[in-house]
């Protein structure tokens, strides 16, 4: 795809990486039929390819032109809004999935893309005041583990007085097991999140018993965010600084020897592999952004080398196998690329994984979106529980906590983690 920047972006250096980030790009459509709100709602604007084509014109300073757009475009929901306004309309129903990226033949990076057009959009089209607080108080309290739960917990004790909707939207409050203290040679780090704590607070705990099995001391390194809510609300500062207070958390304990950072949020994940990118320019942090990103595994990676190569025996068959529906959450399967990693742990464990259409499919949670996109993401949770129940599981298991959250508001069967089933099979069987 050809672009000829307009002269604000000429010299830049978002213009010059948009330029070459475009370049790829053929608009053959095969990513649209990938895309969660394109299928929903059936606008070509709302596909990868329509955003990529905004984002495109808006670097160029030009409105979308009939002359120029294939015949499945339509200008009538974009007359009368300037480019920056279009391309931040359509980017705000962008979930981030990226399952456009793991379908591109051409290996377009639309998630860069996507940070440089919200970024933009920002400058070029502000926002309703409005629209603006709203934002404004969700980063006040969402990345801040002891404000949100603080506020979580006073929802969760006024729970039974609130309205049927508002109290479908408060989870009810999860219990904590032990973590363990054995001493191991082998010692490795675990990210605390923001909200996982406060609506989660044994998964984190629950990896560290499976890995305390396998001689892995797992040590909580911090908590907060990991930047990415500013960092996908196109607040580029506000992320850098979540990121650089992080590393400094970190960087002590791995000075120390830890072998890994591990997290057990697949979207945090996808965030802390690109530390070394995002903070490339920064001379202070550049070096540590990297070598935290290198350290950066998720629990399902060291989970399949360690009962691989480790001191566990193949477990006793079950008596009975519980059927679970794997619900492969965007950031694990398109944005950390382990897709099949945690199916193939739950079926080594005695699980019967029931077959789920569509699985590419995001559930609609997708960070923030959940909330300043709340009638899309209730369509899009719907789709997906009808393919996660329709073989009747027992259950359902994901990778991340947002994901685990949204469905679990409506889900009639349990939404876990996969590593607390784990942890529970093992405790189980004596594993």
């Amino acid at each position: 795809m050809k672009i000829e920047l307009a002269e604000t972006y000429r010299n830049t250096d978002q213009g010059r990486e948009a330029e070459a980030l475009l370049l790829p790009c053929v608009q053959c459509g095969q990513c649209t039929f990938t895309c969660p709100t394109f299928r929903l709602l059936d606008d070509e604007w709302d596909g990868p390819r329509g955003r990529i084509y905004l984002i495109k014109q808006m670097l160029e300073g030009k409105a979308p032109s009939a002359s120029f757009l294939p015949p499945a475009y339509s200008l009538d929901t974009l007359e009368g809004k300037t480019p920056g306004a279009n391309v931040q309309l359509h980017l705000d129903r962008c979930l981030g999935c990226r399952s456009c990226e793991t379908s591109c033949p051409q290996g377009v990076r639309y998630g860069r893309l996507l940070d440089i057009g919200r970024e933009l959009a920002e400058k070029e089209a502000p926002r309703p005041l409005k629209e603006q607080l709203a934002r404004r108080v969700l980063r006040a309290v969402v990345p801040y583990r002891y404000r949100f739960t603080a506020l979580l917990r006073t929802g969760q004790a006024l729970r039974r007085f609130l309205p049927d909707d508002l109290r479908a939207r408060i989870p009810e409050r999860r219990k904590a097991g032990a973590w363990p203290d054995r001493p191991h040679a082998r010692h490795m780090l675990i990210w605390q999140g923001c909200v996982q704590p406060g609506l989660a607070p044994d998964i984190n705990a629950a990896a560290a018993r499976v890995l305390d099995r396998f001689g892995i001391r797992l040590t909580p390194a911090s908590d907060g965010c990991c930047g990415a809510l500013s960092h996908h609300m196109a607040e580029t500062d506000e992320a850098h600084a979540f990121m650089r207070r992080n590393i400094d958390a970190l960087w002590p304990h791995i000075e120390a020897g830890a072998e890994a950072i591990v997290l057990t949020a697949s979207g945090c994940g996808m965030h802390f592999r690109d530390y070394g990118h995002l903070l490339h320019d920064d001379p202070r942090y550049r070096d540590k952004a990297k070598r935290v990103a290198e350290l950066t595994r998720d629990i399902a990676e060291i989970v399949a080398e360690e009962w691989q190569d480790g001191p566990l025996h193949d477990l006793p068959a079950p008596q009975r196998q519980r059927r679970i529906a794997f619900q492969s959450s965007c950031s694990l399967q398109h944005g950390e690329k382990l897709n099949g990693v945690v199916e193939k742990l739950l079926k080594r464990a005695g699980f019967k994984l029931v077959p789920v259409t569509y699985p590419f499919m995001c559930c609609g949670s997708a960070g923030a979106y959940s909330l300043l996109q709340r009638r899309l993401s209730e369509s899009l949770r719907t789709r997906k529980l009808e393919t996660l129940l329709a073989s009747r599981p027992e259950a359902i298991a994901t990778a991340n906590i947002g994901c685990l959250t949204h469905l679990s508001e409506v889900s009639p069967v349990p939404v876990s983690h996969w590593i607390e089933l784990l942890d529970e099979t093992l405790s189980a069987t004596g594993g």
